[in-house]
């Protein structure tokens, strides 16, 4: 059993090291999901404005993740 795990924390721990394009669309999706819920609750003050402004910044977010270049990260990976 023992064995069992840690064969399944080291998978899951190289599961996280591929920067595939769907870790760049989550990745552009949360930061402009966030950005857009902040312009839209700041520009109209009600909660409809910042989930708006959330879908818009994620679909945006989204796209621009997945046609960024793979090399486009701090440390050129």
């Amino acid at each position: 059993m023992t064995k069992l795990f840690c064969v399944a924390m080291m998978a899951l721990a190289l599961g996280g090291c591929g920067r595939s394009l769907q870790d760049r669309m989550l990745a552009g999706a949360a930061v402009g999901g966030g950005a857009g819920a902040i312009i839209g609750a700041v520009s109209t003050g009600t909660l409809p404005g910042a989930l708006v402004g959330a879908a818009i910044g994620a679909a945006g977010g989204a796209a621009i993740g997945a046609i960024a270049p793979q090399g486009s990260g701090y440390n050129g990976y």
